[in-house]
């Protein structure tokens, strides 16, 4: 199969739904990601780049998201107390057919919704999109830093390969280490049965918010 750049439309689950990210969302994404604790494990290229007015934040996502080469995605929650609301983003990018490659990237969600399903659905949706058009290997990477993130990838299953030392620059100046994860088409059986056996755990029971002081 040859591997092609899906075609940005909206997926929907059981907990969100994905929306191709446009301009109008930016003041809701905004209320949903711009918190200082989002940005400190490296998300936008680290604390400098953190928003804390509304039009600094959209300028800056203006720049940041990969509005034309890649597929940048609204989570919205589906169902329960919260249906409809904008919890986040995620990006399907990167993306080189040649090499049947992708990546997912440029994620964040509101820590109200960590520790939720919303994650493991919206990767579960992501990397089922990546497979059902032909590529074989999808990358997923985090700060090396960032524990946090590298628990969350590596706990969807996804293969730690190693860190890229010295890989970006941060929004401060500082260079970044990457750490590496993949999952590859092979894996593809074993990883969505993980994040379905995942996502059945929480029953019929919608995606209810914490408190961002807990987060």
């Amino acid at each position: 199969m040859t591997a092609t750049r899906p075609r940005p439309a909206p997926i929907v689950g059981r907990f969100v739904r994905l929306e191709p990210l446009r301009r109008e969302h930016l003041p809701a994404l905004f209320a949903a990601i711009a918190h200082p604790i989002v940005f400190a494990g490296g998300f936008g290229g680290g604390p400098a780049a953190h928003r804390d007015t509304v039009d600094g934040f959209v300028e800056w996502a203006e720049s940041y998201f990969d509005w034309e080469k890649g597929n940048p995605f609204a989570v919205f929650v589906v169902g329960g107390p919260h249906d409809g609301e904008l919890v986040g983003t995620t990006t399907l990018t990167d993306f080189d057919p040649a090499r049947e490659a992708t990546h997912i990237g440029w994620t964040a969600y509101d820590p109200r919704v960590w520790g939720t399903a919303v994650n493991a659905e919206a990767k579960l949706l992501l990397l089922g999109v990546a497979f059902d058009n032909g590529f074989g290997r999808v990358l997923i990477q985090a700060d090396a830093l960032n524990e946090r993130s590298r628990a969350a990838i590596a706990g969807i299953g996804a293969t730690f390969e190693g860190v890229l030392r010295r890989d970006r620059l941060r929004a401060d100046g500082t260079w970044r280490d990457s750490a590496l994860f993949s999952v590859i088409v092979d894996d593809w059986p074993r990883v969505k049965a993980l994040l379905e056996q995942r996502l059945a755990g929480y029953g019929e029971r919608p995606v209810l918010f914490r408190s961002r002081a807990t987060a």
